[in-house]
């Protein structure tokens, strides 16, 4: 038990290496699932390890957590990258090949919101793009429903919404 969980704290690492963007919870599980790796509890118990151990870090919303590699987590994956077999690292290469594009537009759309001093709820929407907001936008509403409302809407219009902004102001 303890090699496979090794093996898929390594592959996440390798995974997180791979891109200069975060990836999240949706995103590692879809690739591991998918080639039929292992089970989402296992996954999950390997990515409870690399937190508590630094090597990833998490940044959570209501909707959804994302994963950034650390330096110690990219530090341990350059020594250890030759321990992970050359088919498990070209079906994640075969991955990020094919699913680049949709991964990292998937992970610059955040939003997320809380309540505020005042008992009102303010929704943060951001796109990000080489970590640079291209747009960050904040909206107070009165209710927890309408911020959650709008979080899960920016994800499906953030484009529509950031372009029609710019036509607007420009």
């Amino acid at each position: 038990m303890s090699e496979t969980l090794t093996l898929y704290k390594l592959m996440i690492l390798y995974m997180l290496d791979r891109v200069d963007f975060p990836l999240t919870t949706a995103q590692i599980s879809e690739f591991f699932l998918e080639k039929g790796y292992t089970t989402y509890f296992k996954l999950q118990d390997a990515l409870s390890e690399l937190l508590q151990l630094g090597f990833i870090e998490a940044e959570s919303t209501h909707s959804r957590t994302l994963y950034h590699l650390t330096t110690r987590g990219a530090e341990n994956i350059s020594i250890l990258r030759d321990s992970l077999s050359a088919p498990i690292r070209k079906d994640i290469n075969d991955f990020f090949r094919e699913r680049s594009y949709d991964l990292k537009s998937e992970a610059s759309v955040r939003a997320d919101y809380y309540l505020t001093p005042a008992r009102e709820y303010e929704v943060r929407c951001r796109i990000t793009e080489d970590g640079t907001d291209l747009i960050d936008l904040k909206l107070v509403v009165p209710t927890e429903t309408e911020a959650k409302t709008i979080s899960a809407s920016w994800t499906q219009r953030s484009q529509k919404v950031y372009a029609s902004l710019l036509s607007q102001l420009l």
